[in-house]
């Protein structure tokens, strides 16, 4: 196998300019003439839309909580068929993940674990505000914790000076670890965020262009770009035959139904790996802006992802012809796959404004974060899973429903607490949850809402 050059872009803690670093090294690469793989570690959807407009190729995800451990090489490498580097940007800090006794050291899940599940080194971006010359102690932590991670080199972000900038330099060198670029302190280059984290670049659309290439220019004439593909030569990319869409579904529907997916502003939330399951599965994939336009035409099924229907509510609710449209989809009894927005969005009510309807509810956003992964079953047989089945998928939200008709929950699980919680509502060909899944780790569920769109009994084998 061809060895692909990689380099992992990690940091000590969250807030260390890992998004900045990362895209506008993908920008920077990709304006040198390579062609980029970005990749970004953990379920985030927003990374990605960065990565993607530096990149000109789609942002992908490594999340083995959200797919398996054993999905992260095929899907590392089939995400880099075409490219000469990749780029993975991680989350959080390096070795921040879920705590269990199989990977007590690594954190299952955390960017170092998935740097030693696609073979490649790290680059740590130091947030060098506080620091001096006790940065070097907290380098050597890093590197003699867990050896297994091969940490090749420092960049140093937000730097105050060249006095600091010198003295920052002799801690690295006590560490042992090159410095691979050096960052002052500017306040053009962060991205505007809000409740939930950035702002999603296919909201900003032109702004989000501009920053991406303001970030590409200052970024790629801050760090040593040679230096860092050196770094990245050294990954050993994993032995494994890639990630087929094709090869997952294995038994196509012949009639070609169209699946239609919300797109556009309110709904930025969506793994690359989604529409192209749907199509190996056999469906036309059809997208819509429910902003603007009404279901497209004949649309057998429909899936609404994830987004910021609060930021755009007002406007979804004027758009009645869309809100017509959904709720005869659905008093038809044809498939709908909402998640965290969509399940919003089918609701009677968001914060005063009328929605679709299709559910008997009421969405209010809140102060409160709900945040983090959730082993569940499935309590409700629907159009995805049987009663039952078991998933690991993740909760990023700061709303909550008020069912006036309480319906058949999607999921369950233990909380926190040890109490048990459920979530979501399945009815007719409805199943809609705050819980996101990226279906790549359940291909099955993806085949069988094709199925249900044409009404065709599961295939033997899927």
């Amino acid at each position: 196998m061809t060895r692909l050059p990689a380099v992992v872009i990690a940091a000590p803690s969250s807030g260390s300019g890992k998004t900045t670093v990362a895209t506008g090294l993908i920008g920077a690469l990709t304006a040198a003439g390579h062609t980029v793989a970005p990749f970004k570690v953990g379920p985030d959807y927003i990374d990605p839309g960065y990565h993607a407009l530096a990149a000109g190729r789609p942002g992908r995800n490594l999340d083995p909580l959200l797919v398996g451990e054993e999905r992260i090489g095929p899907l590392f490498v089939s995400g880099a068929r075409g490219a000469d580097v990749a780029v993975v940007e991680g989350v959080m800090g390096l070795f921040d993940g879920r705590i269990a006794a199989a990977a007590p050291d690594l954190g299952l899940g955390s960017t170092a674990h998935v740097a030693t599940l696609i073979g490649a080194p790290v680059v740590l971006v130091v947030d060098a505000a506080g620091h001096s010359q006790s940065l070097a102690a907290l380098l050597q932590g890093f590197v003699g914790y867990a050896p297994q991670v091969r940490i090749a080199g420092v960049i140093l972000n937000r730097v105050g000076s060249d006095r600091h900038e010198e003295v920052l330099r002799q801690a690295c060198v006590r560490a042992g670890l090159a410095v691979l670029g050096v960052l002052r302190r500017d306040p053009a280059m962060s991205v505007p965020s809000r409740h939930l984290g950035l702002i999603p670049a296919a909201e900003r659309d032109a702004e989000a262009v501009d920053a991406v290439a303001a970030m590409s220019t200052k970024v790629g004439a801050a760090l040593d770009l040679p230096a860092i593909l050196a770094v990245a030569a050294q990954a050993r990319s994993p032995a494994c035959v890639p990630w087929s869409a094709i090869d997952e579904v294995a038994h196509p529907v012949a009639s070609r139904p169209v699946v239609a997916v919300a797109r556009g502003p309110a709904f930025t939330f969506s793994y690359a790996e989604h529409a192209e399951l749907l199509t190996a599965a056999g469906a036309e994939v059809v997208g819509f802006d429910p902003l603007t336009e009404s279901l497209p035409e004949p649309a057998a099924a429909v899936v609404i992802g994830g987004g910021f229907p609060e930021e755009h509510a007002a406007t979804l609710s004027a758009n009645l012809p869309l809100r017509d449209a959904l709720r005869a989809h659905v008093a038809a009894g044809r498939p709908v796959h909402a998640e965290c927005a969509g399940l919003l969005y089918l609701q009677r009510m968001l914060d005063g404004y009328p929605m679709t309807g299709a559910l008997p509810g009421r969405g209010a956003f809140t102060p409160r974060l709900t945040l983090g992964y959730r082993d569940a079953v499935a309590l409700t047989g629907s159009v995805l899973f049987d009663a039952g089945e078991r998933v690991t998928g993740h909760e990023f939200h700061r709303s909550v429903v008020h069912w006036d008709d309480p319906p058949s929950p999607a999921w369950g699980w233990r909380g926190a607490d040890g109490l048990a919680a459920h979530d979501g509502a399945v009815t007719a060909g409805v199943h809609a949850s705050y819980l996101h899944l990226h279906p790549a780790g359940y291909p099955a569920a993806i085949a069988r809402f094709v199925r249900a769109a044409v009404d065709e009994r599961p295939a033997e084998g899927i």
